[in-house]
């Protein structure tokens, strides 16, 4: 299925569905190396405003999801959120009458192994064949052959990324082509919500919109400044964007528009 984009301050946003979304990874099942998926909230768009050489991993992935409710409401008619640990549940669900084989990449010390025990219980049959914790900085040469060897010995169709943006986007968009894997997802905070570490807002936030404000309660000191001083400058660039004040092109695949 072909997926159109559409174009927020020049990313190019897939224009899709949870169940569009969850239906393109399963049916990528038996692939190699088709690159990654980057879930994409206003913090990401704003990190690829101020960085290019970012805003072009988005814009060359397999997927970039609508995963804030600015991103959705921005879309076209149809667009619904597609949320880094709402896919991660769909496809975990629905991958087992194939025997999708998963891998976690990313989270604390622990975080990973909690999380395969805790989908594991949700989701008997849950194939998970390996775990993978990586340190806080970047992978060294031996790190990064183990992670390799482990890869290619267990075989998973999709690695799962949980290392935050924009990290975990510059890690698949670095490793999506020499991983022997199907693809990778960069899910975010899904390893800490789904292992327990962090609670998660209630639904009704994730849907209207103020889901910020329960994680910036939960996370001040480390959300405070992401919300109070860069998302207003994305209400601007939207404004600039809409009305014509300012262009934002896009560079993308001839399959897709903005």
């Amino acid at each position: 299925m072909s997926v159109s984009r559409y174009n927020v301050l020049g990313v190019g946003v897939s224009a899709l569905t949870l169940a569009q979304a969850r239906d393109l990874v399963l049916g990528a099942r038996g692939a190699r190396q088709l690159g990654y998926v980057c879930v994409t909230p206003v913090h990401a768009v704003n990190e690829a405003r101020r960085d290019p050489a970012f805003r072009k991993i988005l814009n060359e992935s397999f997927l970039t999801t609508p995963d804030g409710m600015p991103i959705v409401w921005l879309g076209p008619p149809g667009v619904e959120r597609v949320y880094g640990p709402d896919l991660m549940l769909a496809v975990c669900d629905a991958g087992r009458a194939s025997g999708l084989r998963h891998y976690f990449y990313g989270g604390g010390p622990g975080v990973a192994e909690r999380l395969r025990e805790k989908l594991s219980t949700r989701f008997p049959g849950l194939e998970v064949v390996g775990t993978f914790t990586p340190p806080y900085g970047p992978l060294s040469a031996e790190e990064t052959t183990a992670l390799r060897a482990d890869v290619t010995r267990t075989r998973p169709d999709i690695i799962w990324v949980g290392l935050g943006t924009p990290k975990q986007e510059r890690f698949m968009a670095e490793n999506a082509r020499v991983l022997e894997t199907g693809l990778l997802i960069g899910v975010g905070a899904a390893f800490d919500f789904h292992s327990g570490r962090v609670p998660q807002a209630p639904r009704w936030m994730q849907r209207s919109g103020f889901e910020w404000l329960f994680r910036l309660a939960t996370e001040p000191r480390r959300l405070g400044p992401r919300y109070f001083k860069t998302n207003p400058l994305f209400v601007l660039r939207i404004l600039a964007q809409k009305t014509g004040l300012r262009k934002y092109p896009i560079q993308i695949a001839k399959s897709q528009k903005s």
